[in-house]
């Protein structure tokens, strides 16, 4: 079977550099902080996002569960101003390398790995894990917004970052900005105080998505978002990463190939725990240079 060339959602134009600069808290990439065993390391922030750069480096990663590799000897690279897709057949270690880049697969005691990942050139696992998954935030398979007003789902991140949880009013703004974002606040401006759980699950899965958002990260990882929706909130997503991807570096794990050919600048194919090809959307699906690539795309498998 040969793959069906879909029509490919609208893009913007990313010929210009863009201009980085750092925070001012910090001239050195990373502080460590006394007693605790991590180090505390400045965001970068993007004045004109424009162009591609640097957030994160897969390095030489492998990780084992109870001495079984589920990932071997990965390197790539995860940009701010691209969508990377991660495709394979199931138990191909995509969502392993997913959750390994918040240090999810951690929570699993049998876990090993060897190599690094880094954020801003700094190694992840010398980052707090908590602060880490605010600046690598996760939007998983199955919506799951918390059982309380759409408004405090989000305003829920924005409490739990200070010390005191602040008002309505206070984080009110910050609210609008990610629904906004998230393509959600015409939808939900009069219904803010209604339950989540309400929400068409199209609209809870944005709702999730902007509330990931409202952390204000800098990579957002998406465990196949779309799977369980339908293809006009399918649709609405998709454009939503496209244009997400300005504003943060996006990794998507999904097993629908038109999707990934439709919103991802950057394709991974990985099987049985092996990269086999990574390259632009466009050649690994057109011309890919690995016989395993090109039987997976073809149908020949999966």
């Amino acid at each position: 079977m040969e793959f069906v060339t879909p029509p490919r959602v609208r893009r913007l134009s990313l010929d210009d550099e863009a201009t980085v600069v750092l925070d001012d808290v910090a001239i050195d990439p990373a502080r460590e902080e006394p007693g605790s065993g991590f180090v505390s390391a400045p965001r970068r922030k993007v004045a004109q996002a424009s162009g591609a750069i640097d957030r994160m480096a897969v390095e030489q990663l492998t990780i084992a569960y109870s001495g079984r590799p589920a990932v071997r000897s990965v390197s790539l690279p995860i940009r701010q101003g691209e969508v990377l897709a991660l495709i394979g057949p199931s138990g191909c270690g995509k969502t392993t390398l997913l959750r390994s880049l918040n240090r999810l697969t951690e929570l699993n005691r049998a876990t090993s790995t060897q190599g690094r990942v880094t954020l801003d050139g700094v190694d992840i696992a010398r980052l707090e894990p908590t602060s880490l998954r605010r600046r690598v935030t996760m939007v998983f398979q199955q919506p799951n917004p918390f059982p309380m007003s759409v408004f405090d789902n989000v305003a829920y991140v924005l409490r739990e970052q200070g010390k005191r949880r602040p008002k309505r009013k206070v984080v009110q703004r910050a609210v609008y900005d990610a629904l906004g974002r998230a393509g959600l606040l015409d939808e939900v401006r009069g219904n803010l105080d209604h339950p989540a759980l309400r929400l068409s699950g199209g609209q809870q899965q944005r709702l999730c998505i902007a509330r990931a958002l409202a952390a204000q990260p800098e990579v957002l990882l998406l465990d196949e978002p779309c799977s369980a929706l339908d293809p006009r909130s399918t649709e609405v997503i998709e454009e939503l990463i496209v244009k997400l991807r300005e504003e943060v570096a996006i990794v998507i794990v999904t097993h629908n190939l038109q999707q990934a050919y439709r919103i991802a600048d950057h394709v991974a194919f990985m099987y049985l725990g092996d990269l086999v090809e990574y390259g632009s959307g466009s050649s690994l699906f057109r011309a890919p240079r690995e016989q395993r690539t090109k039987d997976y795309v073809s149908g020949a498998f999966g």
